[in-house]
């Protein structure tokens, strides 16, 4: 029997690596000869999608070179694919962006901070979660016209955050790693100006008080002294008034196929909770930029009467964008997969996360729609407020990272210099320039017809 690696040799292992793939190679970024046309790829995902929404998300994208980059998980996953990696494997997000991390509430309804999305999750290289946010930050400052120097330090805090938190992850016990987090409350009370924590507290608190109450005030009216979803298309649309050529009885029965099968991927005391809650209505939800199109739905319910409702949320989750270039999920329920990269990589997930399929053969899964959920208002931020967070961003991804990974020869492999993240940081200019051209190409094909887009 193999004796374990000690701590020296794992952190022994990730220093020879240097050798082989050394920390400056990943600076370099060109285009492949022959590269993937980037709006064949966009366009390629619009298949399966419901078409009548599609135009929307073409439409989102084309706001602005971020809103791009946020749909285009794939293409930078095609690109990232023949770029240098360590070969240490972690569960990645797959599309870790500066946007999908933000606030929610813990079952101990704590606010914490942690990535919140998982639709592409799948075990692969570390290397290319960090690059990914790495060049959020670069688009974010380029978007709202910060200086170069503020654009590259916030870019390489963003990456010195996740290396000195893998450092530290080294000299801390496996429960330690795995129990860590951050709450809003201890970010709120590390930041050094008042101003600052007055306006993080305001933010927290009306981030507080979202929940299944406020989205009933918010998203519901009563019929007939019923409680029934508002119809404020086409971002918000009750399967009733989904046209016919939208095919609402398809999603209506998503929704009633689904649900039973959803609730047996619960552990046996939220199964219990969930009785005591019966369907009252359920609309079709655009969320977000990626995801437009794929059957996104949320689903009303009530417990003892109208004031004690619960929102849920159904998504629909497919093949992620790096299956193409990784090797497949061992989950081959898409919902499962996503779902079960979640609960590794989060400190702490939502209660009603799980997964289901319904007879023709969508497969989903479930989680609560507002649950205490805050972003960070980017477009707002001073470039000393969006270094900051880039290093919380940094911090949190490591810290997702050394759940699934060894994060021992991972901070080997970084070390304590600043040659990785100078590497990276040139990296991310170099694939934001990138990203610019594809975003170019895509609002020309929009121009002349070629991709249709509607603003939702």
């Amino acid at each position: 029997m193999t004796e374990p690696a000690t701590p020296e040799e794992r952190q022994a292992h990730g220093k020879a690596i240097r050798k082989t793939v050394p920390r400056s190679s990943h600076g370099a970024w060109s285009p492949v000869e022959h590269r993937p046309d980037p709006v064949v790829m966009l366009t390629e995902q619009d298949a399966g999608r419901l078409q009548w929404l599609v135009p929307i998300r073409h439409s989102r994208m084309a706001e602005s070179a971020f809103a791009f980059y946020r749909g285009a998980a794939k293409i930078m996953a095609s690109d990232l694919a023949g770029t240098p990696a360590t070969g240490l494997s972690v569960q990645i997000c797959g599309d870790a962006h500066l946007s999908n991390f933000g606030s929610f509430a813990s079952p101990e309804r704590q606010q914490v901070f942690d990535i919140n999305d998982f639709d592409e999750t799948l075990p692969g290289p570390w290397e290319w979660d960090l690059k990914r946010l790495a060049t959020s930050f670069v688009l974010a400052g380029r978007e709202n016209d910060f200086d170069d120097d503020d654009i590259r330090l916030m870019t390489t805090n963003s990456i010195a955050g996740y290396q000195q938190a893998m450092a530290r992850f080294t000299t801390a016990t496996s429960l330690d790693v795995w129990y860590a987090h951050l709450t809003l409350d201890q970010i709120i009370d590390a930041l050094p100006k008042k101003k600052d924590r007055a306006r993080s507290q305001k933010r927290a608190e009306k981030a507080h008080s979202k929940g299944s109450l406020s989205a009933m005030a918010k998203l519901t009216e009563k019929v007939n002294g019923v409680s029934r979803i508002k119809s404020q298309p086409p971002l918000l649309i009750p399967l009733r008034d989904v046209p016919t050529q939208g095919h609402p009885e398809e999603l209506r029965r998503a929704v009633d196929e689904s649900l039973a099968l959803y609730k047996e991927t619960l552990n046996d005391d939220r199964k219990v909770l969930l009785s005591r809650y019966s369907v009252v209505d359920a609309a079709v939800k655009v969320v977000g930029v990626g995801s437009v199109g794929t059957r996104c739905m949320i689903v009303l319910l009530e417990g003892r009467d109208d004031a004690d409702p619960l929102f849920l949320q159904i998504k629909e989750a497919t093949d992620s964008v790096l299956e193409e270039f990784l090797p497949k999920s061992k989950y081959t329920q898409h919902g499962q997969r996503v779902v079960q990269g979640q609960r590794l990589m989060q400190a702490a997930s939502d209660i009603f996360l799980g997964w289901s399929t319904n007879d023709a053969g969508y497969q989903f899964y479930w989680r609560q729609l507002y649950d205490m959920k805050g972003s960070a208002d980017v477009a707002k931020m001073s470039p000393r407020r969006l270094s900051a967070y880039a290093s919380l961003c940094g911090w949190t991804l490591a810290h997702a990272h050394a759940r699934s990974g060894d994060q021992i020869a991972i901070s080997g492999y970084l070390g304590a210099s600043d040659t990785f993240a100078e590497a990276v940081t040139d990296f991310a200019y170099a694939y934001a320039d990138q990203n610019q051209s594809d975003y170019e190409a895509f609002t020309a094909a929009i121009a002349s017809g070629r991709v249709a887009a509607t603003d939702g």
